[in-house]
């Protein structure tokens, strides 16, 4: 056996053996508290996040800023994970930004990511994306893996693509955990 069909053999092994869910969750639309209990109902145990600048303006969303999070999520015994590969570049972002300018979307209210958007993001990041260094970065003891950025609603961010990729890839479930509407 070559040695690259040893590693894809033992890497679909490690996942068999621990993780058994991929789910999502943007910070719009919830708040600090409806947030992390969220996340502790899903049984997250550990917490992707693939924003590239991991901030967020105002005091509505202080919870998604990255020291904070990174706090809160240790004192609920969630380990953090940052993988800043799956990150768009700001040049995917601003294709994004002036695909909404041209349709007059609010970019908190978009629902769906641009086609410009979703063919860059899959030849630039995702293609180029190993799944061993996925598996690598949330650790053996990951079961129930939480891809975050801040979009109210999957489909209107790259955590979708992400969420996909891994089920093509892993074979695994994935959930999507939204805010109620308001």
């Amino acid at each position: 056996m070559t040695k690259s069909i040893y590693l894809v053999k033992s890497m679909y092994s490690l996942v068999k053996d621990a993780m058994n869910k991929i789910v999502t969750i943007g910070a719009y639309g919830f708040n600090r508290e409806s947030f992390f209990q969220n996340l502790v109902d899903a049984k997250i145990d550990t917490f992707c996040d693939i924003r590239r600048r991991r901030g967020v303006r105002g005091p509505e969303y202080a919870f998604a800023n990255s020291q904070y999070l990174q706090k809160k999520l240790q004192e609920l015994g969630i380990h953090y994970v940052y993988i800043q590969d799956l990150a768009p570049s700001q040049a995917m972002r601003e294709k994004q930004k002036q695909e909404d300018e041209k349709f007059h979307i609010a970019k908190r209210s978009r629902k769906v990511l641009g086609q410009t958007f979703v063919s860059e993001y899959i030849d630039n990041c995702l293609s180029r994306f190993e799944p061993s260094i996925f598996l690598e970065k949330v650790g053996p003891n990951a079961q129930v893996v939480c891809l975050f950025c801040v979009e109210r609603v999957p489909e209107a961010c790259h955590r979708s693509l992400v969420s996909s990729w891994l089920t093509q890839t892993f074979h695994l479930p994935v959930e999507h955990i939204v805010p109620p509407i308001v």
